[in-house]
């Protein structure tokens, strides 16, 4: 039981860090489309300022998601494995 636990839990961290790659990998592949458009200091400025004001909106719930599955589904196997 014990060893199922585990990797339970196993598969939920890679889960979760999957998840977390993903997201790091998409704002890798808008980095890289921007560069390759064309880049001035206005434009940077003007994302960066963007940037700031959205990234609470969009970066942060999708880790609360990506976290959150993982703790509850870590609770849902600690309390498969009590009963």
């Amino acid at each position: 039981m014990t060893i199922k636990l585990l990797i339970l839990l196993t598969i939920l961290f890679i889960a979760a860090l999957g998840g977390t790659l993903y997201a790091f990998k998409q704002e890798e592949n808008k980095m890289k489309r921007l560069e390759e458009e064309g880049d001035t200091a206005d434009d940077q400025l003007r994302r960066s300022r963007e940037y700031e004001s959205s990234s609470l909106k969009s970066n942060i719930p999708l880790q609360i998601a990506i976290y959150s599955i993982a703790i509850v589904g870590s609770l849902l196997v600690f309390a498969f494995y009590i009963n």
